[in-house]
């Protein structure tokens, strides 16, 4: 029997995505399938960083930093408006880790994975500006080192584009009710959330990139064997207004052994995480407890001139990982690794799933699931992600401002602001959006801050946006600017707008 697909994924997330768009640039036909929103759990959850994992040394977890640091300029590089170089300072605290202790780590954390644009560790005065801004006047010494940062949300819709633009098929609010082995395929019945209605299609391969959820499609949905486990750990994060006015973040030690990262965020605030709490309650209902706000309000005011109440905190997301089970003592000890589990019965038709992992290394992910798969999909070429930019990744990583010049010089209605938020979410994509535009008001309808008619369209027309939160929370980070009543507003011209395009669509 012919299948309607060679490879049929379940899961929106940067694990998903980056599979769906690896494989449909081999060859091969894809169809994603995704019950929610894409990012809508963990990978919209994570700190945004694209880091090797300094705290992973002090679990010997050299082969995971290695190739994780080795992918933070292949991604800075594929997607310069998404991605972008922090530097970190490290405060050395007397009672805790040594300060040669600390130097050791990062200079092995510099030479591990063949950095070439980002600079190397340096020492730094605290007591001297800029740095002492911010911090209390006890720290006097600390290193500066680098790393990246990515728009978490957006790494995942941009893979999602790039494999639909390639040919695959990707459907949201899509939930896989069962599938089961017929022959040589797969029997899949998927249904729509929207309208209900259920269909069955056939696919050769099965990849199951759950998240969280894997291990229930595993044993729920496709009645495969599972000898594998999945530890649940919940990651949360708080965020509060700008705590100091540099650029540069920094990464706290605590007297648990665990590290907290305060980043700026979205210009006007700072981000502050995570946690690392074991998670067995429901996946549909992962919010930050009083314990955790308290956790990182005091992780944080131990380093910082201006404590940290709860009361400062002005949003809050969480995140569940579903990390593989190593049998670690302690959540924060769990392997960030990832583990594929490829089960191909007696014959085909195999499944392949994925536990673990971490955003940084979701592209080598993708390419080691389908070295796996490739006894059972038609590849017509190797390996390519390396060197491919993402949507709107286009220019060089030296080039943003240049980039964000351009789109002012080319929409002069545009303030610094608007150029350089357009720029950051879309890069060369904006221009599709601003299309013929030569004031503001053809953009149509303003929902609040700088958010309007022409840029909402866009995002449901190209990037399967359906809802306010989806466009506040995922597809730009304007939930923190505009409020409750604004959000509504949103939503209920996103509902008619939605209509409007079925019925012309039926």
């Amino acid at each position: 029997m012919a299948a309607d697909y060679d490879l049929l994924i379940i899961g929106g997330g940067i694990n998903g995505t980056g599979i769906a768009r690896d494989a449909v640039g081999r060859g091969a036909s894809v169809l994603l399938v995704e019950m929610g929103d894409l990012a809508g759990a963990t990978s919209s959850a994570s700190t945004k960083l694209i880091h090797g994992g300094l705290r992973y040394l002090e679990y010997y977890e050299f082969g995971l930093v290695r190739k994780a640091l080795k992918e933070r300029e292949v991604l800075w590089r594929a997607a310069p408006h998404i991605a972008w170089p922090l530097r970190f300072i490290l405060p050395h605290h007397k009672d805790l880790r040594p300060a040669w202790l600390l130097r050791l780590g990062l200079f092995m954390y510099d030479h591990l994975g063949g950095r070439e644009l980002l600079p190397a560790t340096k020492t730094v005065r605290l007591d001297q500006a800029p740095f002492s801004q911010g911090l209390k006047k006890l720290f006097k010494k600390g290193f500066e080192y680098s790393d990246c940062w990515v728009d978490d949300a957006r790494l995942v819709v941009l893979n999602a584009r790039d494999a639909a633009d390639r040919g695959a098929e990707i459907q949201t609010r899509t939930k896989c009710i069962s599938a089961r082995r017929d022959g040589d395929v797969w029997q899949v019945v998927l249904k729509d959330l929207a309208s209900g209605e259920e269909k069955t299609v056939t696919a050769n391969v099965l990849v199951n990139a759950a998240g969280p959820w894997v291990a229930d499609m595993l044993s729920g949905v496709t009645g495969a064997n599972n000898s594998s486990s999945v530890r649940l750990v919940k990651g949360s994060h708080i965020i509060v207004k700008r705590q100091f006015e540099h650029d540069r973040c920094f990464i706290f030690q605590n007297g648990d052994g665990r590290i907290v990262f305060a980043i700026p965020y979205e210009n006007d605030f700072t981000l502050i995480g995570t946690t690392d709490v074991d998670f067995q309650d429901d996946l549909s209902k992962v919010e930050i407890s009083k314990d955790e706000i308290a956790y990182l309000c005091q992780a944080a005011s131990e380093y910082l001139e201006n404590p940290i109440t709860p009361e400062d905190v002005v949003h809050t997301y969480s995140g569940v990982r579903p990390l593989y089970d190593d049998g670690a003592k302690d959540a924060k000890a769990a392997t960030r690794d990832y583990v594929l589990e490829l089960d191909a019965g007696d014959a085909k038709p195999a499944i392949l799933s994925v536990f673990g992992g971490k955003i940084t290394t979701y592209r080598k992910l993708a390419e080691h699931v389908l070295e796996k798969l490739e006894p059972y999909l038609p590849f017509k070429r190797g390996v390519w992600t390396a060197y491919a930019p993402l949507p709107g990744g286009d220019f060089k990583v030296s080039e943003f401002d240049a980039e964000v010049s351009r789109l002012e010089a080319d929409y002069p209605f545009l303030d610094k602001v608007f150029a350089t938020r357009l720029t950051r979410l879309y890069g060369t994509d904006a221009r599709f959006i601003l299309g013929e535009a030569q004031t503001l008001e053809d953009l149509g309808r303003c929902f609040g801050y700088n958010l309007h008619e022409a840029e909402v369209k866009w995002l449901v027309r190209r990037e399967w946006a359906r809802s306010a939160q989806d466009i506040l929370w995922r597809r730009t980070k304007l939930g923190l600017r505009l409020s409750g009543e604004e959000a509504a507003e949103l939503d209920t011209y996103l509902s008619a707008y939605l209509a409007e395009q079925a019925g012309a669509a039926a």
